[in-house]
């Protein structure tokens, strides 16, 4: 692989935005800047940790919902799905 104009051109471009963005994290406003930043990653973290810690409970609830909508509209639906899969009809008789 050979460096051409354009490989260098990046490159440098790439250096100098480094450089620039350095000199301006330095100054007070960029200081700011990463302070924020920082403080809208921790929120962010939190929140993303809560939520991980509620899905299994929220999953739970949204399938006792899904399963109650499914009985009341589609009574026979569970019948059904057994005839497609060739499932018999369980019975309480022991074998």
């Amino acid at each position: 692989m050979s460096v051409n104009a354009k490989h260098l051109a990046t490159f440098i471009l790439g250096a100098a935005a480094g450089v620039a963005l350095n000199k301006y994290l330095q100054t007070e406003e960029g200081e700011k800047m990463m302070s924020d930043l920082k403080a809208k990653g921790s929120e962010l973290k939190a929140e993303a940790e809560t939520a991980m810690d509620n899905a299994p409970e929220y999953f739970d609830k949204l399938r006792a919902q899904l399963a109650e909508v499914f009985k009341a509209n589609f009574p026979n639906a569970e019948q059904a799905i057994d005839d497609v899969l060739g499932k018999k009809p369980e019975t309480d008789q022991p074998v």
